[in-house]
């Protein structure tokens, strides 16, 4: 791909699954990586095997819902790297405490509901904000969020979720339409049901199947199946995508 050789990019959540494996990808493509998580015996692991493979990385730890652990982990990449070229957010809790009692409206906690909106939203929106007057000092760059599926579908539970992702849709837009003409460029990604490290070994077979067939696909998703996907978002092979969130979910929805 185009304009990621010695690039800095950043990923925030790259201990496992998505994260981990665009990491990796980008790396092979050249990049410079900053892997960040708060799993960092985790994101250690990733950085090593970039560098055995030949990569360049380094592991950070940070919180996605410390404001303060997120301004730091973009000065580390300034200062390990001379700047920061990508962004690639990914992180969430998807801890049994929290997305494990994301229940219907009637059952809900609203302090589940506050946690899931600290963490996979407004933690996207401060790695946003903190990453931005780096990149209008270069000149531009590119992000890529991660959103979901459960942003549209309307499942009968994670509405707390479901609803963070959705914001996570519109944070998209506002910085795609409110810097794109300064250069920079910012896009999501959509996950459908992807067997990440985490899903293997708690999901049951009836799930997969049910997963499955909600799909157009012969297979359901692979974490490399994003990374190569997030690569190009952050490659100049795209430089003309901006504002957009992509369904990389297998045919399990259309979209005009």
């Amino acid at each position: 791909m185009r304009g990621l050789t010695d690039k800095s990019v950043v990923v925030c959540g790259g201990a496992t699954g998505i994260g981990a494996a665009t990491a990796q990808r980008l790396a092979a493509e050249g990049a410079r990586v900053i892997v960040g998580d708060l799993n960092i015996a985790g994101a250690s692991q990733t950085a090593e095997r970039i560098g055995a493979a030949g990569g360049v990385a380094a592991a950070v730890a940070f919180d996605l819902a410390d404001e303060a652990s997120i301004g730091a982990l973009i000065d580390r990449a300034v200062s390990e790297y001379g700047t920061v070229h990508g962004l690639f957010n990914v992180g969430a809790d998807l801890s049994p405490e929290t997305l494990g009692r994301d229940g219907d409206l009637l059952e809900m906690d609203p302090a589940v509901w506050r946690r899931t909106f600290e963490v996979d939203l407004l933690g996207f929106a401060l790695a946003c904000r903190a990453v931005i007057p780096v990149m209008l000092a270069n000149g531009g760059g590119a992000i890529v969020n991660t959103s979901s599926l459960a942003s549209c579908v309307g499942e009968a539970t994670r509405p707390a979720y479901a609803a963070a992702k959705a914001g996570i849709n519109a944070l998209t837009r506002h910085v795609a339409s409110r810097w794109g003409t300064e250069g920079i460029r910012c896009n999501g990604v959509s996950p459908g049901l992807v067997l990440s490290e985490t899903a293997l070994a708690t999901m049951s077979d009836e799930f997969k199947s049910f997963g499955l067939a909600a799909t157009h696909s012969t297979r359901l998703g692979r974490p490399a199946d994003l990374a190569g996907t997030v690569a190009f978002l952050l490659s100049d092979d795209a430089e003309w995508i901006n504002g957009q969130t992509w369904s990389i979910d297998g045919g399990a929805t259309f979209h005009d």
